[in-house]
């Protein structure tokens, strides 16, 4: 080979080292830059702060959004979303999870501030920002669903009309095919696509109890509300530490531990005591449909059951959220065993806060209260007590704590409608793994720990 081929070929040699140079330095630079990003993403994402707990958002629930995060320029709209709070609750974390599916923005849903079941023509509309946090809500639940307002609207195409299907051969597969037709082609080219028909508590739930949990953690109570359940879990923690100190000073004689062990929060248990008419009957009904014995409670049995939880004889306030026909029966408040002081919204002297306000805001101050409690006991078979418990696991669960029978927790939940050990309630924690929310609205097989 002559020196010239030789140059040649050194040349060619050395074009290709550089070029693969150059390839390798942005390859680098790329990783790198991506690197940047994504932990940027992470490391920013945000807290909860839940009484004072700082929970941590599980990264799971980012990686399952959409990376390219829920469109703005596209929205769903929904029905007015009607019934009680819980059902209420229920209905707007399906709506937000439907948009979601549709990656679309869900439109700010009217609320029901009354409670008529059959009368529709009487309902009391209350705008979602009138309960929960909007700004917050978008805060905390960014990348996995959005709340837009109607003034976001551009208007440049016209509404979709999408109706629900109905009757036994509206299956849920069926329901989720077109759902999933919905997402595309020129459905999807609207601007608006409006759900019209049942209301969302009645659709078909195609979503899993993780993502429920994750809507529900994204609402906030408005500081309005807040601060009124405030003053309600204020006076029973300073009654709690009232009876706490007299006891304390009899038996101790003013000693040094006993002026410590005074001065701490008093704890309380809150009890969801169904035992009205209306329940009773229902609650029979159902016994008979499913066969299942464990759905009825009386108030005998809640209280001895409720009784057989605590092994102190320490005074302990049981705030009973019970419904406002059983707050003149004084049945409910005697046979509690020593060391339980049992009280109502009456007897605690707040009836007037609950007043004020209409039936929505009265259950979702009943609901915080006792969401607070140091131990809840509850109705499996109640929507209210279950999401309680669901909010409850949830708070265990960022803690790494996935089980309650074996060990001692601090926010440990009960259902009195089944007996556990000791002649007391069934210890309780929602099973986050179930593929829907049906399994924890009205079933026994939603005990687990």
């Amino acid at each position: 080979m002559d020196l010239s081929s030789k140059s040649k070929l050194s040349r060619l040699i050395g074009c290709q080292l550089t070029s693969l140079t150059y390839i390798c330095l942005a390859l680098v630079t790329m990783v790198l830059f991506l690197r940047a990003v994504l932990l940027h993403s992470f490391s920013g994402y945000g807290v909860i702060e839940w009484n004072n707990l700082d929970l941590i958002l599980s990264h799971s629930l980012l990686l399952n959004s959409h990376d390219e995060g829920i469109r703005r320029d596209k929205y769903l709209e929904v029905p007015q979303i009607v019934w009680g709070l819980n059902n209420q609750k229920i209905a707007f974390a399906r709506a937000c999870l439907t948009a979601r599916m549709l990656n679309r923005t869900l439109l700010m849903p009217s609320l029901s501030a009354s409670l008529f079941y059959k009368e529709i023509d009487r309902l009391q509309p209350i705008s979602f920002d009138k309960v929960f946090q909007f700004d917050k809500f978008n805060s905390l639940c960014k990348g996995f669903v959005q709340l837009g307002r109607y003034s976001d609207l551009k208007n440049q195409t016209g509404i979709y009309d999408l109706q629900k299907g109905s009757g036994r051969k509206w299956t849920v597969e069926r329901d989720m095919e077109h759902l999933k037709q919905s997402s595309r082609g020129h459905v999807d080219e609207h601007e608006v696509i409006r759900i019209v028909g049942k209301n969302p508590f009645l659709w078909h739930d195609h979503w899993p109890v993780e993502d429920y949990a994750r809507v529900f953690e994204c609402l906030v109570l408005v500081d309005e509300i807040s601060k009124e359940a405030d003053k309600v879990v204020s006076k029973i923690r300073q009654i709690g530490k009232k009876h706490r100190s007299r006891t304390e000073m009899i038996q101790s004689d003013f000693d040094a531990n006993t002026q410590s062990s005074s001065t701490a929060k008093a704890p309380y248990i809150a009890v969801h005591m169904r035992v009205e008419i209306d329940w009773m009957i229902h609650c029979k009904k159902l016994e008979q449909r499913s066969g299942v014995n464990q759905i009825c409670s009386n108030k005998q049995e809640i209280i001895e059951r409720v009784g057989n939880i605590v092994s102190s004889e320490s005074p302990t306030v049981v705030y009973l959220a019970v419904a406002d026909s059983l707050l003149n029966d004084s049945s409910i408040l005697s046979g509690w065993k020593k060391g339980l002081l049992p009280f109502e919204k009456k007897k605690l002297g707040v009836d007037g806060i609950y007043k004020k306000h209409p039936y929505l805001i009265q259950s979702a101050i009943d609901y915080e209260v006792c969401s607070r409690a140091d131990i809840f006991v509850g109705n499996s078979f109640s929507t209210f007590s279950s999401l309680i418990v669901l909010e409850r696991t949830q708070k265990m669960k960022r803690m790494g704590i996935t089980r309650s029978c074996d060990i001692d927790v601090r926010w440990p939940s009960y259902a009195y409608n089944i007996l556990g050990e000791s002649n007391g309630p069934q210890k309780w924690m929602t099973n986050m793994s179930d593929s829907t929310l049906q399994a924890i609205s009205y079933g026994s097989n939603a005990i687990t720990c």
